[in-house]
């Protein structure tokens, strides 16, 4: 509780503080006119729509099955890498595991997870895309549209079906490009060339 004296002395204080009349809030009305800007935006929107930067192939594939092994390398990669590659000796960096999605989850899904092994870096990683050996048919889906896809995209150098321990014909090996920065770095330890 405050004292009269206290009481007092705040009064004494605050003798010369005024009210404010105008309300303390910022004005937040949206401007009526349209700007040249405002309109040149909006024709460029609807001018240009949003494309899908994923030019990985939707359409029909060559039907693979559970035994089939995927193989595939970019000219330029050196035998001995592939061959370490295919034998699995490279440490694994990162999976992604494709069991139970669709063909058009799995699709976004490849893109964006190859993406995301160049800009952090990862060489060495693994994708579970399972045998489909539980179809009817006796097609393995995301194994054929896989087997389409990896080669599409610019920064798998390449890939081979994973050991048995890994996956076998489930899983695939892939090796994936050095990012733009990763390359300079080596530049810069090595000395250019």
């Amino acid at each position: 509780m405050t004292t009269k004296d206290e009481r007092l002395s705040f009064l004494e204080e605050m003798k010369d503080v005024r009210r404010i009349r105008r309300p303390n809030r910022a004005e937040v009305k949206t401007p009526r006119e349209v700007t040249p800007g405002h309109l040149e935006r909006q024709r460029s929107a609807v001018d240009q729509p949003v494309k899908d930067a994923n030019h990985l192939t939707s359409d029909m594939v060559e039907p693979l099955t559970a035994h089939d092994i995927l193989s595939w390398q970019r000219p330029g990669v050196q035998h001995g890498v592939f061959r370490k590659l295919r034998l699995g000796q490279y440490p694994i960096e990162a999976r992604l595991d494709l069991h139970r999605m669709t063909v058009e989850e799995a699709r976004r899904e490849v893109f964006g997870f190859i993406n995301d092994c160049v800009r952090y870096g990862l060489r060495s990683v693994i994708i579970l895309h399972g045998k489909g050996e539980r179809n009817p048919d006796g097609i393995a889906q995301l194994k054929s549209y896989l087997a389409k896809w990896l080669p599409e995209l610019d920064s798998v150098l390449a890939f081979h079906s994973a050991r048995k321990h890994h996956g076998g014909t489930g899983a695939v090996y892939v090796m994936v490009r050095k990012s733009e920065r990763d390359k300079q770095h080596n530049r810069e330890i090595h000395g250019s060339r």
